[in-house]
């Protein structure tokens, strides 16, 4: 099997190449040619082309803070030491999670391995240090080398490393890394490698010399005596002294002007070209282990604040849902230990309106239950010790805007033009999740819009979760049961009247707008101390 044959890609079971080969080729050759300062891996891989999806981006990633969780959960740390990730391509890989569930599947077999496999992890960590130099030296941002000729040796130096670490490390593989095994062993078998061994061997080891030295008493060196000289003949690079002089005399003759150091460059070109779609294998490589690096150190960093993390039970959309110790990420980022909580509901299909007072953890439980959603269709670790998931067809997530004053609507109209986006981007089957559906506008025209959109919801049977301080309105629809699929989640209260972060079924008979008043200075009697306070202060000047 030749190496063409054998493509290192780790997220698809069906391998392909995913770069665009012959503009990376022409960016490639530069970047051995001369450097770029930077850019090659990740303008290559911000091509490259994704799995199926049927999700839109746009839907769900702002309101997810999307890009700040793959900043702040998924930084790939080996030890101590931050690597130089290119975020950009994993945030586009969560962001279009796969339509096909062969290819879930198959990233959850990589990741469980790597998980469970501490001697895999520790060899797919080292295979992204050395890409992480050859991206360095590729690129020439590690360090200015002023010998172009030395600069390249580096290069397919550190290109050979990581061949023969892929050919090695990974032979117990029995999920997708077993064709990194693969990979390295066919290219590890090529004349390509061999030219690419041998000229490395050649400079490294063209001749062996023996020496006599001597040292006098101050420690310097007087002299010193060659015993012998004994070239590596076997090299095919190498040559004897006699044939080479020879060699450079019939070319001198012959009209040819050029020393032994344009000889060694049009070697190693030659030797480079032999091995570019190998390295453009590489690139794309490079993409595939920061995902699931990122995953790791995602766990790594839940574990570490002494929560739990997993991969869910993917299961029929009719069947319960399940998510047990589920945590909210955004939380434990900004410095605060999430609560974890346990959600169930009878089945997927199911529109959930979730009550209670506020910083009850209404929104953080919307915005955990759609990273959840998310991680699990990409086939990564989920933020809750255990789950049972249903894979969606799409994810519209709608949390409450702050108001701007360049908006065209008041607030009411912008809760409508909010509905009405919800109904244009939401597929048959897809996750909705709502944060205080139509708290832009009265109480009696918000009910009737909110029956409206929540009857109408039904028809496309979603998996739909959404908060409300309507709480006679969601009593009642509790009550008269007409709306079917429709079952009530309520925010829990301990015994000193505060919020658990726990949610139970049930209307919440109370928003706590007292208590919290209280909390926050706003009574009729700490608003009166203020006034009195003011005219003492103020009131000479009132007069």
């Amino acid at each position: 099997m030749s190496h063409a044959a054998v493509i290192p890609d780790l997220l698809h079971p069906i391998a392909s190449r995913r770069l665009d080969v012959e503009r990376t080729r022409v960016e490639l050759t530069l970047c051995f040619a001369g450097g770029t300062g930077g850019g090659l891996f990740e303008a290559a891989l911000e091509r490259a082309s994704l799995a199926p999806s049927s999700w839109t981006p746009a839907g769900f990633a702002s309101d997810l803070f999307l890009q700040r969780f793959v900043a702040g959960c998924f930084p790939i740390r080996i030890g101590n030491s931050p690597a130089q990730a290119v975020t950009g391509h994993v945030l586009q890989l969560l962001a279009n999670p796969p339509s096909d569930t062969e290819v879930v599947d198959f990233r959850r077999q990589v990741l469980a391995e790597l998980d469970t496999s501490r001697d895999l992890r520790r060899e797919l960590e080292k295979v992204y240090q050395d890409l992480q130099r050859l991206r360095a030296l590729l690129e020439d941002t590690a360090t200015q080398n002023w010998d172009p000729s030395r600069r390249h040796l580096d290069i397919l130096t550190a290109l050979k490393d990581v061949l023969d670490r892929l050919a090695t490390g990974f032979a117990p593989a029995r999920s997708g890394l077993a064709r990194l095994h693969e990979f390295g062993s066919s290219v590890c078998a090529s004349e390509a490698y061999r030219a690419l061994a041998d000229l490395l061997s050649y400079d490294d080891r063209l001749a062996t010399v023996s020496l006599n030295v001597r040292v006098g008493a101050d420690g310097r060196i007087r002299g010193f005596e060659i015993l012998s000289v004994e070239e590596n003949r076997e090299n095919p690079f190498a040559s004897p002294a006699w044939r080479r002089w020879l060699a450079k005399l019939e070319l001198f003759l012959r009209g040819y002007r050029f020393g032994d150091g344009e000889v060694m460059a049009r070697l190693v070109d030659a030797v480079f070209s032999g091995l570019e779609d190998v390295a453009i294998a590489l690139i794309q490589l490079f993409g595939d282990v920061e995902l699931y690096l990122g995953a790791l150190s995602f766990a790594d960093y839940a574990r570490g604040a002494g929560l739990e993390v997993s991969l869910p039970e993917l299961v029929a959309p009719d069947a319960p849902r399940r998510l047990e110790g589920l945590f909210n990420p955004l939380l434990l980022m900004s410095g605060v230990k999430p609560v974890p909580c346990d959600l169930r509901t009878n089945k997927f299909a199911t529109t959930v309106l979730v009550t209670g007072p506020n910083s009850g953890g209404k929104t953080r439980l919307l915005q955990a239950v759609g990273l959840s959603q998310l991680l699990a269709q990409g086939g990564l670790f989920i933020p809750a010790r255990a789950g049972a998931v249903a894979l969606a067809p799409g994810l519209v997530v709608s949390l409450i805007q702050e108001t701007t004053a360049d908006q065209a609507e008041g607030r009411l109209g912008m809760e409508l033009v909010r509905i009405r986006a919800l109904f244009e981007q939401l597929p048959p089957g897809a996750m909705v999740l709502l944060d205080e559906l139509c708290s832009g506008t009265n109480p009696s025209e918000g009910e009737e819009i909110f029956e409206l959109v929540v009857s109408t919801l039904q028809q496309l049977q979603p998996q739909a979760f959404i908060t409300t301080h309507f709480l006679a309105f969601a009593g009642r629809l509790a009550r008269e049961a007409k709306i079917p699929d429709l079952t009530f989640l309520q925010v829990e209260l301990g015994e000193d009247r505060r919020a658990t972060y726990q949610f139970v079924p049930g209307v919440a008979n109370t928003s706590l707008a007292g208590d919290t008043a209280q909390r926050l200075g706003v009574t009729g009697d700490q608003l009166q101390s203020l006034i009195e306070e003011n005219l003492a202060r103020f009131g000479s000047r009132c007069r």
